[in-house]
């Protein structure tokens, strides 16, 4: 089982250059044994760019998280306080391999899904 994230541009960018090493979550996919995800580039680009294999799913307190995450997570102690302001816990993929796809998929045409995830699309292998 794959899932199908929806990720700003500008952090799939970082994702794909090796300098975002994880992909911060506000609620996580209930199966934890799902390795693989597949990157869509929401606006403007709106394609699906890539994927990446998970090495690990971390869950805990926002302080450890960060802690743990700050030296590769792509973004700013700021925008990680103000995505997870309501949120006692906080969840990072960290992502062991990337691999972008030469051409850019179709959500509709390649998937066969209408409109990108909110937050997750669980897609059969």
């Amino acid at each position: 089982m794959k899932v199908l994230l929806s990720i700003k541009p500008e952090f799939a960018n970082k994702i794909f250059e090796g300098t975002k090493k994880f992909e911060f979550r506000r609620s996580i996919f209930k199966d934890r044994n799902v390795r693989t995800v597949i990157v869509y580039a929401s606006s403007p680009v709106q394609r699906v760019i890539g994927e990446f294999e998970i090495s690990q799913i971390l869950t805990l307190c926002k302080e450890q998280l960060w802690e743990l995450t700050k030296l590769h997570a792509g973004i700013e102690k700021e925008f990680f306080d103000e995505y997870f302001w309501d949120k006692d816990f906080a969840n990072a993929l960290e992502i062991e391999s990337v691999s972008i796809y030469p051409n850019p998929l179709d959500l509709l045409k390649d998937f066969q899904i209408k409109t990108p995830p909110q937050s997750f699309q669980y897609i059969p292998n």
